[in-house]
């Protein structure tokens, strides 16, 4: 018998009485009749959270509850939009714990006060695998600030992933969940200890299109001029020079296929353009630093579908021949809406890779990665994949 049992859910029904009871049953049921030591969650904003996180907690007991709002969730090649899922995690030989900060717009330092009390790693030498899951409003902003200060007071010595709360592509409100609480402007943080390899992958599947491009002037997350040049006019021009339409009235259809990458030295961490300003400023999904030296990227629906499979086996690489018990899965809002129906392809290339559909996870403003020799920070249109031991 496996020392790790992973069950993983995904329902549409409506009703969250009704969702969240099913949801619990079958997670129940796929444990043998016991509770979860950990249950994370992913909804869509259609739903009252509490209602369901109650429905859910009610039925299937979880001694830790987390998760976040979503822009799709999916439980292997089950997916939608509109719907839950979840993954529940009892382990014998993995230890979690759970924090909540508050209050991230003012800044991020207090919040980070808030949660760091949760990196108890350094008190438990039997469980030297240490990793966190961090589920964060990216509408309140310094995720990259926030994932820089726990790996310095870390020491980093933990991996970390996970992502932003979404709403759907609406843009208005994220939230987080701790138990059947719910909070916007907060982020959620899950430790992770074990006593073998948990995996990590990560990749983005984009290559760079046209030449390197000198940002000369930001604030924050908007780009105001590329080379000198406003940012909207460089995006009209490659429009022109490759063949694209670009419409400043309706620039996102554009922009979810042509994203910036910011140039690491060795590689590419990915920003997507979200808005045109009338200054001809390009508001993008993170900040882009001034003076760094970004690229137009292009990528396909089999570019998308390979990098998910290569995090995938990055992934099952780093349980140093462990077996698999399952695997949460993150990728960007802008990939699904990029890719449409073809989204379920990039699900069915991560379960032929993983070599089970035992997976969980959701579509988010941002992905999370900090892992030893792969692209570390806050990224978009990235597939984050985390395998844990059976």
């Amino acid at each position: 018998m496996a020392i790790n049992q992973v069950a993983v859910s995904h329902t549409m029904l409506r009703d969250e009485g009704e969702a969240g009871s099913f949801l619990a049953a079958q997670v129940v049921e796929k444990l043998g009749g016991q509770s979860p030591n950990v249950l994370i969650v992913f909804a869509s904003p259609e739903f009252d959270y509490v209602a369901l996180l109650q429905a859910i907690e009610a039925g299937c007991k979880p001694d830790i509850m987390v998760g976040c709002s979503s822009a799709g969730e999916f439980s292997g090649c089950k997916d939608g939009n509109a719907s839950v899922s979840l993954m529940a995690i009892r382990a014998e030989d993995m230890l979690f714990n759970a924090a909540l900060g508050k209050g991230i717009a003012a800044g991020p330092i207090p919040a980070l006060d808030q949660i760091m009390p949760v990196f108890t790693g350094a008190q438990h030498h039997d469980f030297p695998y240490r990793c966190a899951l961090v589920l964060t409003d990216a509408l309140a902003g310094y995720t990259d600030d926030m994932i820089h200060e726990i790996t310095v007071r870390t020491g980093g010595t933990y991996q970390l992933f996970g992502g932003g709360a979404a709403d759907d592509a609406r843009f208005q409100q994220t939230h987080v969940f701790m138990g059947s609480s719910v909070h916007d402007d907060a982020v959620v943080v899950l430790e992770m200890l074990s006593k073998r390899p948990i995996g990590l992958g990560v990749r983005h599947g984009w290559e760079p299109s046209g030449e390197p491009l000198r940002v000369t002037e930001a604030d924050g997350n908007k780009i105001i001029s590329l080379n000198a040049i406003p940012a909207g006019d460089v995006f009209a021009a490659h429009a022109e020079r490759t063949g694209q339409v670009f419409k400043r009235d309706d620039p996102l259809p554009f922009f979810l296929h042509n994203v910036i990458g910011i140039d690491t030295g060795d590689g590419f961490k990915l920003r997507v353009p979200l808005s045109l300003g009338n200054d001809g400023s390009v508001s993008c999904a993170a900040a882009v630093p001034v003076g760094s030296t970004v690229r137009l990227m292009v990528a396909n629906v089999n570019s998308a579908c390979e990098a998910a499979s290569q995090a995938s086996r990055a992934a099952l690489d780093g349980l140093q021949g462990m077996p698999l018990a399952g695997s949460l899965l993150f990728d960007c809002a802008a990939t699904r809406l990029r890719l449409g129906r073809a989204f379920g392809d990039e699900l069915k290339a991560v379960a032929d890779t993983l070599g089970s559909d035992n997976f969980a996870g959701c579509n988010t403003y941002g992905q999370i990665a900090r892992a030893e020799g792969q692209f570390s920070g806050f990224h978009n249109c990235t597939a984050i994949v985390c395998a844990i031991p059976a």
